[in-house]
């Protein structure tokens, strides 16, 4: 089994390696994004999947901005036998998807059809699902709306953020596809077309969508903050400064202030999955309160609310997003 694999983030790097594990195949060629600069240093860093590429001793690593013909002729000539796709970030093209005698196969991270799209994950958890999971099906030209190979199933706990979510989807996806691969090929396995009416979408994220609207439920709050780790982040305002939530806890009682009004908590602990969290700072919501746990201010780490609380008095009392 001749495999070319497709993908970037760490998200694609179990799948790569499930890949690699496979005794009858060989994955002979990458397709990733450009080494890009991150961090304060702005040095040029390659994709997690290429540093796995390299250590794995893979030789053909191809990194286009976009695919092109040139780029398809090249794999041509490697004569391939299946694609295998795991957020990339690149479009592949018809002329491409037609290079692969047992087509191209995608590990999406949700069960389609529920949440096509670039944020999956956030989009499950924003919409209060109970479940999430890894999806392989056939890639097509219209957005993760091939025909579905398998799926695993995996609960959306009520701490998962997007990145705790994310990386256990990644794993269970990898595990499955090294199931699938082999059948596939072999033959043993066929796949079913979606369902396009029971289809929902997850566009891509803004940093915008961040922003926190306290005359939404506490519950709905609590799940952007959530969904939105680690980006965009959700964020208010204080002080006519921008102020992100990077943890909470939603309370359901009435406070009679308006929403996005701060008032003192009572110290009661919150619940025995937060061990030792105490209700310090609540936020009136729409409908319910929101303990707030976590907060950063612009230019500053990320800080308990039992520490920032001892420097900023002023909190208590506050309105945010005003």
């Amino acid at each position: 089994m001749r495999i070319v694999f497709f993908g970037s983030p760490d998200y694609a790097v179990p799948s790569l390696r499930a890949c690699l594990a496979l005794s009858n195949a060989e994955v002979i060629a990458v397709v990733t994004q450009p080494d890009r600069p991150r961090g304060r240093s702005g040095v040029a860093l390659p994709t997690p999947v290429k540093a796995l590429a390299v250590k794995a001793g893979i030789r053909i690593i191809l990194q286009p901005e976009r695919i092109r013909r040139d780029i398809a002729d090249t794999i041509a000539a490697l004569q391939p036998d299946i694609g295998v796709v795991a957020a990339s970030g690149h479009i592949l093209p018809s002329y491409l998807l037609a290079l692969f005698p047992h087509r191209v196969l995608n590990v999406h991270a949700s069960l389609l059809p529920r949440h096509r799209g670039a944020s999956a994950v956030a989009s499950a958890i924003l919409a209060g699902d109970a479940e999430t999971g890894a999806t392989i099906m056939e890639v097509v030209r219209e957005v993760d709306a091939g025909p579905v190979v398998a799926q695993t199933r995996l609960p959306i706990g009520p701490l998962d953020t997007t990145g705790t979510l994310t990386t256990r989807i990644a794993e269970a996806g990898a595990v499955l596809l090294g199931d699938v691969l082999p059948r596939w090929v072999a033959g043993a396995l066929a796949s079913v077309p979606q369902n396009a009416s029971e289809a929902t979408f997850a566009p891509k994220l803004t940093k915008e969508d961040g922003r926190i609207d306290w005359s939404r439920s506490a519950a709905e709050i609590d799940r952007a903050i959530r969904a939105f780790q680690p980006w965009p982040t959700a964020f208010t305002t204080y002080q006519d400064a921008p102020f992100t939530v990077h943890a909470a806890w939603p309370i359901p009682i009435a406070l009679d202030v308006p929403p996005g009004t701060v008032v003192a908590g009572d110290g009661e602990l919150l619940t025995p999955l937060l061990p030792g969290r105490v209700s310090r700072a609540l936020v009136a919501c729409g409908q319910g309160a929101l303990a707030i746990l976590t907060i950063q201010r612009p230019g500053k780490r990320p800080t308990p609310i039992e520490a920032y609380l001892n420097g900023d008095r002023a909190f208590i009392g506050s309105r945010l997003g005003a």
